[in-house]
């Protein structure tokens, strides 16, 4: 099997569970935190709704500095104030995600990408490293803490990988 397609695979395979806990977040409270440490629910479930789209770019760019020193360079993050406008920017992002992967080649994914800070390097890997721990891995942990954010909020939590408190897995 090749790394795209078993990266394919895993990408859709993370897709519903994804949705199920996007489709949950209340609209309204994008300023809601649990703690003044944490990130907004709004900001947080943007991350996880674009999240997919760092794949195009770990295929499609060389590298990234997340937090440029100039400021024009600087990204925002996506508001969205309906639930409808996060599942479409979910799933316009899911698209950008999958064409990169079935464009791409396993050679290439053997690539190094980098990944900058204000200039500094913080890794430089390749691509299938990055995508595999940089992004699907990185994209449950942001999609569990979404769901502790749910819970918080008094919303039901979908099951993911097995059965919740609020969601029974039908046999």
């Amino acid at each position: 099997m090749k790394m795209k397609d078993l990266f394919l695979e895993e990408l859709r395979r993370e897709e519903a569970g994804t949705r199920k806990a996007l489709e949950r977040v209340p609209e309204g409270q994008n300023d809601w935190a649990p703690h003044e440490k944490s990130m907004q629910m709004g900001y947080l479930a943007s991350l996880v709704a674009t999240m997919p789209a760092w794949i195009d770019m770990m295929i499609n760019q060389d590298e990234l500095d997340f937090a440029p020193v100039d400021p024009a360079k600087q990204r925002k993050p996506l508001e969205w104030t309906k639930t409808s406008e996060l599942i479409d920017l979910f799933d316009q992002n899911m698209k950008r995600g999958i064409a990169a992967l079935e464009s791409t080649t396993d050679e290439h994914l053997m690539t190094n990408w980098k990944l900058l800070a204000a200039g500094h390097l913080i890794s430089d890997e390749p691509r299938y490293v990055n995508i595999m721990n940089g992004m699907l891995m990185h994209w449950a942990h942001h999609r569990g803490q979404l769901t502790v954010y749910l819970r918080l909020r008094e919303q039901a939590v979908p099951a993911i990988y097995g059965p919740s408190a609020d969601e029974k897995l039908a046999f």
